[in-house]
């Protein structure tokens, strides 16, 4: 069978765009293809062979080695020989010569096309993998390709990805054509089959789902510490945060519950319950077995890490659920064996579990202050450190070089008139805040020199002055009339005195400019007729 050189380029070409590979990657493929099918050729498979793509030709060189004595004429070649071949060919030089690859028979052309399809296939698992390795655990929209009872395959972009049976929503339907939310859980390059595995039953898509309807999730103000799923039924939230003044639990819901709605829609009526994450395990727990209500959470000493909840005998079945339900997604939640009892069999017992959970509290928040204490006390020695490895820079030794010095110096200098001017301002700033202190402080002493006059009305006045005649009536009348004359010359002189404050004050300029404003007004005006006017000036 012979190979069609003229449909080569053509078929290279295809499979570049096909599969999106680069050009070097199937050019490699070829000639690897093509060395192991001469050497399939020739039945020598330890053959030396070289092959060239030059301008789109394809070329096939069969090299031997050139010795003076032949020993295997397929492998070497003599120096006599090679000289004819090339004329400045020594000993242990490679002589090539080219070979026809049309002439292949059928099994090399059936070798050459399966090494191309294996290689092509390994370049294009290695891109899938770089691809899609770093995006595990992330959220990504697909399209169902083909449905199976057993899978699911999902266009996912780039390549087709699996769907298990286990990892999808139990009562979800699907059809070809399909848009699907989905998350890649495993990327691998080693498997004969699908290397890209999704799913819809994972809580991590639950967790995703929240970053994309919740911003203050996605932007790491709330932060989901713990998702415990059954696809399908229930799904059991905690979330935290650090900030006081955000509820965590109001965020996730939404306004009149739109942002936790969407999630329940995607995952097509699955039940969400969102609480608040605690350190102590006891009020995680609490919280975890909600809607019911636990009285106490004591120690199991029967079971490793177990944990014994006291619930009241008429709640006993809501904090179990329907089939073991709810106790189990708080059993997965808080990662603890959880045997939940009645406070009635506990009476029982004679088991004094009230006791027994204010110790454990006790016990808890004693270790929280220890852990206070111990960060506390670590943030001191850090700060004590830090300042004893300050260094002396007078005994310090620096080496500067030329350039860096002239760039230091610069800005230096600009630093220096910066700071110059910040002191100007400083100053100028100082002066004035003086000035105005000053200026108060004037203010408020005349305040306090000057009487204290109360308002009297003109009433009050007009009442009060027929007892103010008859007082005054009463002193001698030269007495008075002594005492009026020196007030009338001590009001003269106030009334002088604040004239003269009043007076203004003018230059000399001033005054020449007054005087000319003087004359212009009393100047004759030539437009106006003065004589008719005279008869109303007559006597």
């Amino acid at each position: 069978m012979k190979l069609k050189v003229e449909t080569v380029a053509e078929a290279l070409q295809g499979i570049e765009n096909d599969r999106q590979l680069t050009p070097e990657i199937v050019e490699e493929a070829l000639k690897e293809a093509l060395t192991k099918a001469y050497r399939k050729h020739i039945e020598i498979p330890d053959a030396y062979v070289k092959t060239e793509v030059k301008d789109g030709v394809i070329h096939v060189y069969h090299q031997r080695i050139v010795v003076e004595e032949v020993e295997d004429d397929e492998l070497e070649i003599s120096l006599k020989d090679a000289k004819k071949v090339n004329k400045e060919a020594a000993i242990g030089d490679m002589i090539d010569e080219e070979v026809d690859y049309t002439q292949f028979d059928r099994a090399a052309v059936v070798l050459a096309k399966n090494v191309i399809k294996q290689k092509i296939r390994e370049a294009e698992k290695q891109i899938v993998y770089e691809e899609y390795c770093d995006k595990v655990d992330e959220m990504v929209i697909g399209t169902v390709e083909t449905v199976e009872p057993k899978f699911v395959i999902v266009n996912i972009g780039k390549t087709l990805a699996m769907m298990k049976k286990s990892q999808q929503i139990p009562g979800e339907t699907y059809y070809e054509g399909q848009k699907l939310l989905v998350v890649i859980t495993e990327v691998n390059k080693e498997t004969k089959g699908a290397q890209v595995l999704v799913s819809r039953a994972t809580p991590v898509f639950v967790r995703r789902l929240f970053e994309r309807e919740v911003p203050e999730i996605y932007q790491g103000i709330i932060e989901i510490k713990a998702i415990a799923r059954e696809p399908g039924e229930r799904c059991k939230i905690a979330v935290y945060t650090h900030n006081e003044n955000i509820d965590p639990i109001g965020a996730c819901i939404g306004p009149r519950g739109s942002r936790v709605q969407m999630i329940i829609n995607e995952l097509h009526g699955e039940k969400i319950d969102i609480f608040e994450w605690s350190d102590n395990i006891s009020d995680l727990i609490k919280n975890a077995l909600s809607p019911s209500e636990a009285v106490a959470v004591i120690p199991n000493e029967e079971v490793k890490d177990g944990l014994i909840v006291v619930v009241p005998e008429s709640q006993l079945s809501l904090a179990i659920g329907k089939k073991g339900k709810n106790a189990r997604l708080a059993v997965k939640l808080t990662n603890r064996k959880i045997d939940i009892k009645s406070d009635a069999e506990m009476d029982e017992l004679g088991i004094d579990y009230m006791s027994i959970s204010k110790a454990m509290q006790e016990e808890y928040e004693a270790k929280k202050a220890k852990e206070r204490a111990y960060k506390q006390q670590q943030r001191i020695d850090e700060l004590n450190q830090a300042q004893e490895e300050i260094e002396n820079v007078d005994v310090a030794d620096f080496t500067y070089d030329d350039d860096l010095m002239e760039a230091d110096e610069e800005l230096n200098l600009q630093n220096t008139t910066t700071l110059f001017e910040k002191e100007q301002e400083k100053k100028e700033l100082d002066e004035m805040e003086e000035a105005a202190r000053i200026a108060k402080a004037k203010r408020k002493e005349k305040a306090t020199a000057a009487p204290n006059t109360e308002y009297t009305s003109k009433f009050e006045n007009f009442a009060d002055a027929s007892a103010k005649q008859e007082a005054v009536s009463t002193k001698p009348k030269k007495k008075q009339e002594e005492t009026k004359e020196v007030k009338t010359a001590h009001d003269l002189s106030e009334a002088k005195q604040q004239f003269e404050q009043m007076k203004p004050i003018y230059s000399e300029e001033e005054l020449a400019e007054i005087e000319e404003e003087y004359e212009d007004d009393n100047a004759w005006d030539e437009d106006v007729d003065y004589e008719e006017f005279d008869e109303y000036y007559d006597d």
